[in-house]
């Protein structure tokens, strides 16, 4: 029975996919759920697998073709695989073990087995960072300076010197195509810019006392719910504090309307080597500390295998975005469409603060909330942000909801 290998449907805001590449040849021998072709849209990277065990008879899209929903890329011939006697070939896309999109483009670029390659990842699974390190250990064992060979300088009569050719190109150039992601974030943040009137306001807040209530829990909160306490779970929770006092933050516009939305989804903005991307806490106020802790960790493991779903990035009524973790001291956040608001976090620095009059070393991380002026005041966006502050400084606010 011959099948068509087609582009799987693609939501209303995604008009088409990119054809990045294929994982099989023709005539190639294919096990149901195989991994056949990698599709790369705006938002997220599309795995086509095998409806059934067959051979792949033809391709009729080739890489960096553009595709719609329901257009065929193959045809393929179902047929009964014998699959006794499992084996680890050298093709990396018939390794035992499940290999991500990622993990295979990497593979076959740098010409390595994956059989190879010592895995980290949980039951010895391969993992992105190993197939790193092993590119990275060849590029430190193949890097050599080539040095031209200089002659003895002998004293003789001025001369007509001769142009000469340098030995090593010292002014390297490499032109890409941008990813479909990396373009249309660019579209996004030039949307954000020219379409609203976008304000930044910043504070400051002493984590102090969250640092203290996290390292004398983290351990039984660690042991208890199998994931590690962080800093977002309480940024989260206070943001939503200010949220319910301050609707208009978790409203939007459309076109002239305003909708206030009686839910809060909260984006967290995490970037990848592609992009930025902000998969969403959905209903983030029924989640307690545990429950959004997990809900990041799962999005971090979904954004390395590349298995970030459509639902997993689209709505978000609020997003939260950190530049600390790589340094930022400071910086204006830019809004995700059509949000009013983004909190953006930073580095926590010791400074030197005044408490009662005494000078006194604390652990002090600035704040900004960029917004809409179109809809939000500055009234409002300053109160929100200090709501924010006074929620942090007093944690017990959130842990007893007063």
């Amino acid at each position: 029975m011959t099948l068509k290998i087609v582009v799987p449907h693609l939501p209303e805001s995604v008009s088409d996919a990119t054809l990045i590449a294929w994982h099989k040849k023709v005539g190639d021998t294919v096990l149901k759920n195989d991994s056949l072709v990698d599709l790369e849209t705006d938002k997220v990277t599309l795995e086509v697998v095998a409806p059934e065990s067959g051979i792949l008879r033809e391709i009729l899209k080739t890489d960096g073709a553009i595709v719609t929903s329901g257009d065929v890329l193959a045809m393929f011939e179902v047929q009964k695989i014998d699959i006794d006697t499992p084996k680890i070939s050298e093709n990396s896309d018939d390794f035992d073990n499940p290999l991500t999109p990622s993990i295979r483009r990497l593979l076959r670029e740098y010409d390595l087995n994956a059989a190879e390659i010592v895995g980290t990842g949980k039951d010895g699974r391969l993992t992105k960072a190993d197939v790193l390190d092993v590119v990275n250990q060849r590029a430190l064992q193949e890097a050599e300076v080539i040095l031209p060979v200089v002659a003895p300088v002998v004293a003789e009569p001025l001369k007509e010197l001769e142009p000469t050719t340098p030995a090593v190109n010292l002014r390297p150039e490499q032109r890409v195509p941008m990813t479909r992601l990396r373009a249309k974030v660019a579209e996004r943040l030039l949307q954000a810019q020219q379409n609203a009137a976008m304000l930044t306001t910043f504070n400051e807040v002493n984590m102090q006392n969250v640092m203290d209530l996290r390292n004398q829990y983290k351990t039984r909160f660690e042991q208890k719910h199998s994931v590690k306490l962080g800093f977002m779970s309480f940024f989260v929770k206070a943001s939503i504090e200010a949220l319910k006092r301050f609707p208009v933050i978790n409203a939007s516009i459309d076109d002239n309307d305003i909708i206030y939305h009686g839910y809060y989804d909260i984006g967290i903005a995490v970037s990848t080597e592609k992009g930025l991307i902000v998969p969403v806490l959905r209903d983030a106020d029924q989640l307690d500390f545990a429950g959004i802790e997990q809900s990041i960790v799962e999005f971090g493991e979904k954004t390395r295998s590349g298995r970030l779903s459509y639902d997993d990035l689209k709505g978000g009524t609020f997003t939260i975005t950190n530049g600390g973790v790589f340094g930022s001291m400071l910086s204006t956040p830019i809004l995700n469409p059509p949000q009013s608001a983004i909190l953006g976090m930073h580095a926590i620095k010791e400074r030197a603060v005044v408490e009662n009059g005494q000078i006194v070393i604390r652990p002090i991380m600035y704040l900004a909330l960029s917004y809409d002026h179109r809809l939000v005041d500055g009234r409002d966006a300053v109160q929100f942000l200090v709501t924010i502050k006074e929620c942090l400084e007093s944690p017990a606010h959130l842990l007893l909801n007063i």
